[in-house]
């Protein structure tokens, strides 16, 4: 009895926050991260315990349980698309791993993907010059790179011209940005990449804040990268509720985890490609990359 207690008490603790979307501090924003298993392990609670005829604590448990299922499910399921009848556009985003990341893994997914904008992130200045000697500038010879050594960096290749720009708030971590001309329309794209939760969550906070919102008046706006949050984060679904789109959540993939590339700890998906409300997500994949501790993540788009 006492250990079905205790049990409960620390599942309803972490459902509930993420019912009423309090983030919290680091621990418990890492533990929201983990909301589908915790509801997986809600539910079997909830039966175990009214297996043993603690209907009390079964019920309360199992009712909650249910209640994160339904706020699940959706993910599963594509969303309606807008009307959209413009240029093509494929975007691919890269966490890179201290630079770590297979070079030649990542001009091989290009080339075959045929990318047009690719963010990379934790970018350093030694892989810059490996992307050069491996060819990446001759299929996207547009760049507006911000290499540091360490996980500090991040970078925009393009195959069309880019002006860079200055959209996303400060952050402790490069999040560089720049309008692409695809073919005379102009798409302003932001490499994300805020800090995580578990190093400073009220920075966190702010620098996801600091994200540009979404101008229906002006150029299409695209955000890729590593975002360090999941949808049942509350700081992030602030960002989606500016008005952009979740090119996974979108098309029923909202389940397909991003990081880590190995099963420990519990994958999750903190990677995302944010689009603008007036774009359609033709399709989205999540692709692996030898020696990074990410996946990439691809979203094939349609501008208005």
């Amino acid at each position: 009895m006492i250990v079905l207690a205790v049990l409960a008490l620390g599942f309803l603790e972490i459902a509930v926050m993420r019912l009423l979307g309090f983030d919290g501090n680091k621990v418990t924003a890492a533990l929201i991260a983990l909301t589908p298993y915790v509801t997986a392990a809600g539910l079997v609670l909830g039966g175990v315990s009214l297996a043993l005829r603690h209907w009390w604590i079964g019920g309360i448990v199992l009712v909650v349980a249910l209640a994160l299922v339904g706020m699940l499910l959706p993910r599963t399921f594509a969303s309606a698309q807008p009307a959209a009848h413009g240029a093509k556009l494929r975007v691919m985003s890269s966490n890179q791993y201290l630079g770590r990341a297979d070079v030649q893994s990542i001009v091989r997914l290009v080339r075959e993907n045929q990318v047009d904008v690719l963010n990379l992130l934790e970018l350093t200045p030694r892989e810059v010059t490996e992307f050069e000697q491996a060819g990446l500038f001759e299929l996207l010879p547009y760049r507006v790179f911000k290499p540091v050594s360490g996980g500090a960096g991040s970078g925009i290749a393009s195959r069309y011209p880019l002006t860079e720009l200055s959209l996303a708030g400060p952050s402790r971590m490069k999040q560089p940005s720049a309008r692409v001309d695809v073919h005379g329309t102009p798409v302003e794209v932001v490499a994300v990449h805020p800090i995580p939760p578990t190093t400073d969550a009220d920075e966190w906070k702010k620098e996801l804040a600091g994200l540009p919102k979404p101008d229906q008046h002006g150029a299409v706006r695209v955000l890729a990268g590593d975002f360090n949050s999941t949808v049942d984060h509350a700081a992030f679904r602030k960002v989606l509720g500016t008005g952009y789109t979740d090119a996974g959540l979108t098309t029923g993939s909202g389940f397909t985890s991003t990081w880590p590339s190995s099963f420990f700890p519990p994958p999750v998906t903190i990677d995302h490609v944010l689009v603008d409300p007036r774009v359609a997500v033709d399709s989205y994949r999540v692709l692996d990359v030898p020696d990074s501790d990410h996946h990439a993540v691809l979203a094939e788009l349609t501008l208005p």
